[in-house]
C-alpha cells in the first residue's frame, strides 16, 4: 500500500462526495450532510484546503479545511472537517496522514491554529486539546477542540464558516 496525498482536482469531486457519504453513514456523531458541506464550501470558494489520499489512483481519503473566525478578530484560524476515510480502509492511519499534511499546509498559510468539533479520543492523538472556553455557541462544547500551530493563544469565541449552518444562513435575510 502506497498512499499519496495531494490537493483535490475537479476529477475527484464525485469520488469525494461518495467517499464522504459512505464514511459518515450511520455514525451517531454525523449530521448526514458532510458531503454537501464540502460541495457548499467549494461552491462559495471557502474551501481553503482540500487534500485527497489515493492508493493506486483510487481516492481512499479526503480532508477539508475552511476559514474560521474568532470574536477578537486576532489571528488566522481554520476549521478542520470533515475528514473522511473509506470504511474498509479506516484504522490504517490514512486519516492521521491527511490531518498532518493539512496542518502543514495551513501553517504555511499563516494559521495560528485549527478548530474542530469531533471525537476527543481520536483528535487528541493528533495534538488537539479541549477548548470549551472558545466554543461557538451552536456547537457541543464537549467535542470542541483546538490545535495551536505556534505560541499565539486565541482570545474570544470561535465561529465556523456560515456554510456549516445552511438552515441558519437560509433563514437570514439576504
Amino acid at each position: 500500500m502506497t498512499i499519496n496525498i495531494r490537493p483535490e482536482s475537479e476529477s475527484d469531486y464525485a469520488a469525494i462526495y461518495q467517499l464522504t457519504e459512505e464514511a459518515f453513514k450511520g455514525k451517531p456523531y454525523a449530521g448526514g450532510d458532510e458531503q454537501d458541506l464540502i460541495d457548499a464550501l467549494r461552491a462559495i470558494r471557502a474551501l481553503s484546503v482540500s487534500l485527497v489520499a489515493t492508493d493506486d489512483s483510487v481516492v481512499v481519503g479526503q480532508i477539508t479545511f475552511s476559514p474560521a473566525t474568532i470574536t477578537s478578530r486576532l489571528g488566522t484560524w481554520f476549521a478542520l472537517g470533515p475528514v473522511s476515510v473509506s470504511p474498509e480502509r479506516q484504522g490504517e492511519g490514512i486519516g492521521g496522514e491527511l490531518i498532518e499534511a493539512g496542518l502543514k499546509r495551513i501553517k504555511a498559510m499563516g494559521a495560528w491554529g485549527c478548530i474542530l468539533t469531533g471525537d476527543p479520543r481520536y483528535y487528541s492523538r493528533h495534538g488537539f486539546e479541549m477548548a470549551q472556553q472558545h466554543c461557538p455557541v451552536n456547537e457541543p462544547s464537549e467535542y470542541f477542540m483546538l490545535r495551536l500551530l505556534g505560541n499565539k493563544q486565541p482570545q474570544g469565541i470561535f465561529e465556523f464558516h456560515e456554510a456549516f449552518y445552511p438552515s441558519r444562513s437560509a433563514a437570514e435575510p439576504g
